[in-house]
């Protein structure tokens, strides 16, 4: 039997994880084929959703080839986002949450920065949000700070090799991201930036960040 040939070669890959928010999944879809920059695959990871997730993504899978849909049980975010790492393809790898979206020039104003600073293997931030955003602080427990103080995990934007060399996410319940972009900053070259504010940052009821904070809160 000849090995099988992937004809896909995406420059990007998009991952975006859910988990029962079919209600929230076409606007970041739409988003990202709003986008002015068009080399880029999508892999959606559905975490075992209970819901409509697959009603709403099927008509996507249908028409447009660099749409892919994976599906397994309940295992929480850090296993889904470790299952399209290594399901993609893209030689940069970068996150959307299944309730948020990007402006149309989110992924060209970011390839733009790493062709720019060729050095440069991971960035994070460069968000929007209609709120100010209280979470709960990875470094001191009991202590909330602003979203912007925080390292937002699906700003990331970083070379392929980054996320299969540190191994992906750990197994976390809070603060998966900040323990990867700390383990990136030991041996890569990143860089935070803050503008432009591309990434369109909207935090359901059932965002992980705000169960986390307001069980915490109430706790005080």
């Amino acid at each position: 039997m000849s090995p099988i040939a992937f004809d896909i070669s995406p420059e990007i890959s998009i991952i975006v994880c859910t988990y029962n928010r079919a209600h929230y999944l076409n606007k970041g879809i739409d988003s990202v084929l709003n986008q002015t920059f068009t080399n880029w695959e999508l892999l959606i990871v559905d975490d075992g959703s209970s819901d409509n997730t697959f009603e709403i993504v099927n008509p996507y899978l249908g028409k447009y080839n660099n749409i892919r849909y994976l599906k397994h049980q309940n295992k929480k975010q850090c296993y889904a986002k470790n299952a399209g790492i290594q399901a993609s393809f893209g030689k940069y790898i970068t996150l959307l949450d299944s309730d948020d979206s990007y402006k149309p020039n989110h992924l060209e104003s970011r390839l733009e920065y790493m062709k720019a600073n060729p050095e440069i293997d991971l960035i994070e931030g460069g968000f929007f949000s209609e709120e100010e955003i209280l979470v709960a602080d990875y470094f001191q427990p009991g202590k909330l700070i602003n979203l912007r103080e925080c390292v937002l995990g699906p700003t990331f934007f970083g070379k392929r090799k980054v996320f299969f060399e540190l191994q992906g996410f750990n197994h976390m319940t809070y603060g998966e991201d900040t323990d990867l972009w700390e383990r990136a900053e030991k041996i890569f070259k990143t860089q935070k930036i803050k503008e432009p504010e591309t990434y369109v940052y909207t935090r359901a009821e059932t965002s992980v960040s705000k169960n986390f904070t307001t069980n915490f809160s109430s706790s005080m």
